[in-house]
């Protein structure tokens, strides 16, 4: 996300409410309370804050797309290329895939497209804070709004990458199945996943920013750990990826849905999305605590 240099840049859109201004609805203090009751607190900042918010993601979109040749084909040619090359390598047999169950080329940029979602999520949280500047420190407002905005970006790429993922899988006849209209109940864990480690993520990248490019690293590394481009492991001990790696089971989830319909790892599923949620809300917890003591690194 690029740095925000004013207040100004918040108020770059126009707003649907006659309140034309921020208003000041964050206080250190009041998250800080040790209390159940601290979470009506955090809903009411979010729930108050989600008109800046959109007006963030629009920035973002905006931001990302302007003066630009290619526009909205920079969010499909790095899946399409990465397709590109996993295709070649096994058609040269220079990395043996098995067999998937709906033709690997529509298999894998939807695997891809389900990876880039997530990383897309967890890598814009992460810099949220430390692209804000000084906005951080000078500017009251509740800042998690930075780090849900911080989604919006990769959200809308997810959108604009179906377009061209109808078109392969129409290509490949691949038959469309009712039951992927509960993709979203699959899709919904990874975003909050990724904005759980996030929210952890931004407050410790604040303060060291070797953070970010560790993450970057790790991102990469966790694409051949996890079963994006090629069909998940089900021997012992490779099966442990599926086990340990909380992702899996989510990718795996929404797979299911494109090439049977229905879920082969059901209940694996269910954990990762109890798992989500309390990465989440424990994150989004830390954040509210954390922030106050350490935004003077921003």
């Amino acid at each position: 996300m690029e740095s925000l240099h004013s207040v100004h840049d918040i108020e770059a859109f126009p707003s649907s409410s006659p309140r034309a201004s921020v208003e000041v609805i964050y206080t250190s203090d009041s998250i800080c309370r040790q209390s159940w009751h601290v979470w009506g607190i955090i809903l009411r900042e979010f729930l108050d804050s989600r008109e800046l918010i959109w007006r963030l993601i629009l920035r973002d979109i905006s931001a990302r797309y302007r003066q630009s040749v290619l526009s909205y084909l920079w969010a499909i040619i790095p899946s399409i290329a990465t397709v590109a090359v996993f295709v070649l390598l096994k058609t040269s047999g220079t990395i043996p895939i098995s067999e998937t169950p709906i033709p690997y080329v529509a298999y894998a940029l939807w695997g891809i497209s389900l990876w880039q979602l997530f990383t897309g999520c967890l890598a814009s949280s992460t810099g949220s804070l430390a692209a804000a500047g000084s906005l951080v420190t000078k500017v009251n407002f509740p800042k998690v709004a930075l780090v849900f905005a911080s989604a919006g970006s990769p959200i809308f790429d997810f959108v604009v990458r179906l377009v061209p993922l109808a078109v392969i899988f129409t290509s490949y006849g691949v038959p469309f199945k009712w039951q992927t209209i509960f993709m979203p109940f699959t899709l919904a864990p990874l975003i909050l996943l990724a904005l759980g480690v996030g929210f952890v993520m931004s407050v410790a990248n604040l303060v060291l920013r070797d953070v970010g490019n560790a993450l970057g690293i790790a991102l990469t590394l966790g694409m051949f750990i996890t079963p994006v481009l090629y069909p998940p492991p089900f021997e012992w001990p490779f099966v442990l990826i599926n086990i340990v790696n909380p992702v899996s089971p989510l990718l795996i989830a929404s797979q299911d849905l494109v090439a049977y319909g229905g879920l082969t790892m059901s209940a694996a599923f269910i954990s990762s999305w109890i798992f989500s949620l309390l990465v989440f809300l424990g994150g989004w917890r830390f954040f509210n605590l954390a922030l106050p003591r350490v935004s003077q690194f921003a």
